[in-house]
């Protein structure tokens, strides 16, 4: 995997658009444990948001870069 794209001639890093997928990808999953009501449960879900952003995050790069 090359370490930057070219869109457009500019070269934005690779791990960019991981990044935006992380983000789209943890507002469903936020949107779906709030519906749900996991966050209630929890210490302290700000700390809980930010680790399944970690994790989803981490798990996208492992892949591709793996």
């Amino acid at each position: 995997m090359p370490r930057e794209l070219s869109i457009f001639g500019l070269l934005i890093p690779t791990l960019l658009p991981l990044f935006l997928a992380s983000v789209l990808a943890q507002a469903v999953l936020d949107r779906l444990l709030g519906a749900a009501g996991v966050y209630r449960r929890l210490w302290h879900p700000a700390l809980a948001r930010l680790a399944l952003f970690v994790c989803i995050f981490g798990g996208l790069t492992a892949v591709l870069y793996h």
